[in-house]
């Protein structure tokens, strides 16, 4: 059975949210409510922090987690994991969201037991059934169609697929759904991302897995019963908190 290790890429910089990994949530910095609902999973071996900045570095320490520095020049979070997916001997890679502090350990395992069953997948991550229909439109939501396989056709932040007016070939159980930010990945082909050549979509939507796609590799998506909560202001952070205190 191939191995699988979880790696949470964070960064000190945001422009939106300064120091957003070390805000506090609870008594807890955030990082800290990821690593521990990470650990929580059954099927990874270890989980690891990237960081970029020594206080991020002190503060997973402080707490007990597994932390490394990683270079603070990456212009992406696949990136930093890679850097320390170098390192390690495991197969199979988790690319854990740091700024989503209620992740659900079973949404990992899903992961990991795609990638452990299914020999041809290299690379993986989830979607969540859209029920709000405001949020086809939100260009924060990222939407995502797939092919009749399970493999992505295409990430969006527009509206996809668009809806073409009462159109009677629309099947009545026609779907939208959210894509979930968790990735899975051989360890190989993770390492061969960042030597991919740029992709101008990947450039216009600000989509860094549309690299993969351009480049004519392919992203198993499966469905999620569960969401989460991306924190990417302060504004979202007082929405996880009241979250967290209803679970």
């Amino acid at each position: 059975m191939k191995k699988a290790i979880g790696i949470i890429p964070v960064r000190f910089a945001s422009s939106r949210f300064p120091g957003k990994p070390l805000a506090d949530l609870h008594g807890k910095p955030m990082i800290q409510w990821v690593y521990e609902q990470a650990q929580k999973s059954k099927t990874l071996e270890q989980v690891i922090v990237a960081a970029d900045d020594e206080r991020i570095y002190e503060a997973v320490c402080g707490f007990g987690g597994c932390v490394l520095m990683t270079s603070p020049d990456h212009t992406c979070g696949t990136s930093r994991v890679a850097e320390v997916a170098e390192g390690l001997s495991v197969e199979i890679i988790i690319n854990i969201q740091g700024d989503e502090p209620l992740i659900e350990p079973a949404m990992i395992d899903q992961v990991v037991h795609e990638m452990q069953a299914d020999p041809d997948v290299y690379m993986t991550t989830l979607k969540k059934r859209i029920t709000n229909k405001d949020d086809v439109h939100n260009p924060h939501v990222v939407k995502v169609v797939t092919d009749r396989n399970g493999f992505a056709l295409y990430f969006s932040r527009a509206g996809i697929p668009y809806e073409a007016g009462n159109r009677t070939n629309v099947p009545p159980d026609h779907l939208w759904y959210k894509h979930i930010g968790l990735y899975g990945y051989l360890r190989e082909f993770l390492l061969k991302i960042d030597k991919l050549p740029y992709s101008s979509l990947e450039s216009v939507e600000s989509l860094e897995q549309l690299r993969i796609l351009e480049n004519g590799c392919k992203i198993k998506v499966m469905e999620t019963e569960y969401d989460t909560i991306g924190v990417d202001t302060p504004e979202d952070l007082v929405k996880v908190a009241k979250e967290a205190v209803s679970r």
